[in-house]
């Protein structure tokens, strides 16, 4: 009901056009959480391999593993920002 509302006025100040680049604008945002769960991924499995050395297999795979699942994440944004967009 408040969503309903809060749209509707967006609609009558924006345009569709401009709620369309609000919406695209925000899924876009995916990517800076991607990023962020990236960096941080990366930076626990060098500290992880610093300290044990004999186990950079096995936690080479598992950081692999988890940045697939954070890019696809920020690919899915891409996606519907665009299908946003072109829709």
């Amino acid at each position: 009901m408040i969503v309903s509302a809060i749209v509707t006025a967006l609609v009558s100040l924006l345009g569709v056009d401009g709620i369309v680049a609000i919406g695209a604008g925000i899924a876009a945002f995916t990517g800076l959480g991607a990023g962020i769960g990236i960096g941080i991924a990366t930076a626990k499995s060098v500290e992880a391999i610093a300290r044990q050395p004999e186990a950079e297999k096995k936690i080479f795979r598992t950081l692999m593993i988890g940045l697939v699942f954070a890019e696809t994440t920020a690919i899915y944004g891409v996606f519907i920002a665009l299908m946003t967009i072109i829709m």
